[in-house]
């Protein structure tokens, strides 16, 4: 017990003095890696060696911001010319839940090949310097058995990038074999995520209160979304969020309403997933499983991460009212 409790306090020392050095130049003096890269010359020759890159799954963290954490291991895999190794989930239920692992290499896989694990400096993609820093810092192992470890929540703003490999394993894993939907097929299938929970704690607190949005906001959004869609099927809608039906009155003018308040995080996620809409908040835990829907994803244009210009993501501000009204045409013309 007493170790676990000195790392804890240990990573949590090291990642409050890694925040406060951040874009400085004494930020590199920190790593291992960097002092290697200052004492042995860069190869020219092409190496035969196959290296890798991850990231891990903040621990402390909720899932959305895990699964955020190993998006940027596979995004800048690919970014530096790395193989990607799977660090998993602090839960092996979300772990399996999600697929990611699957066909992917794992940390006990290499050790176990002699490799071994050299962290990277902190960098910001839009910052060259330190991209240059990182990229200096792998060329300088070519040729050794290395897997390279990002930061702690190395920064991976725009998340989209990974689309086609993270729906690739989310619907090739085996626990889709395991899927229990509500959803009526013969429906159309609307879910709302309304975050609550967390931002309500506190409101005065501005980390917290960037994240709230009124239900006023959801009820035009949903009004709006509801109007426009053509299809022949019956509309049902599924709510999604924490309290009890009487904390969100407004939402009882609308036909087909299905409270799904007190379903558990992996049965909120899927159907997040595999709704014909959804309807997101600025949460992490609805931008994840709408990274991963086949559907219409219609989401708050103030957020943290961005959205892919396609015609199935629709944006609407924070007042409730549509981007580009000319997004919904998708909408007109769902018949089926």
């Amino acid at each position: 017990m007493y170790k676990i409790s000195w790392r804890k306090i240990r990573n949590k020392i090291r990642g409050f003095i890694i925040r406060k050095l951040r874009g400085t130049a004494f930020l590199p003096f920190l790593y291992r890696s960097y002092w290697h890269c200052l004492f042995v010359p860069i190869s020219s020759e092409q190496s035969t060696v196959v290296q890798y890159y991850t990231a891990r799954p903040n621990p402390g963290a909720g899932i959305g911001h895990q699964m955020a954490n190993w998006h940027a291991g596979l995004w800048y895999a690919h970014q530096f010319g790395l193989n990607h190794v799977h660090l998993p989930f602090s839960s092996k239920s979300w772990d399996y839940f999600l697929g990611y692992g699957e066909g992917e290499m794992t940390m006990a896989d290499l050790k176990e090949k002699g490799y071994k694990v050299r962290r990277l400096p902190f960098f910001f993609e839009s910052t060259p310097n330190e991209v240059r820093l990182n990229k200096r810092i792998i060329s300088s192992y070519s040729g050794q058995k290395i897997v390279f470890l990002a930061e702690q929540d190395q920064r991976y703003d725009i998340q989209y990038g990974v689309i086609d490999e993270i729906q690739r394993k989310f619907y090739n894993a085996p626990s889709r074999k395991e899927d229990n939907l509500i959803y009526n097929k013969e429906h159309f299938n609307i879910a709302i995520h309304v975050r609550r929970g967390d931002i309500m704690e506190d409101p005065s607190n501005p980390s917290l209160s960037i994240r709230y949005l009124s239900n006023d906001y959801y009820f035009k959004v949903l009004k709006t979304i509801v109007n426009c869609i053509k299809s022949n099927k019956e509309k049902h809608i599924y709510f999604f969020s924490q309290g009890i039906p009487e904390d969100y009155p407004e939402f009882k003018v609308f036909k087909n309403l299905h409270w799904c308040l007190d379903m558990n995080a992996q049965e909120s996620f899927l159907h997040m997933v595999y709704a014909d809409i959804l309807i997101t908040s600025k949460s992490s835990f609805s931008y994840k499983p709408a990274l991963l829907s086949k559907g219409i994803k219609v989401c708050p244009a103030n957020f943290w991460h961005s959205y892919p210009k396609t015609q199935d993501w629709i944006l609407f501000d924070d007042e409730g009212g549509v981007c580009n009204p000319s997004s919904l045409k998708i909408l007109n013309s769902l018949s089926e």
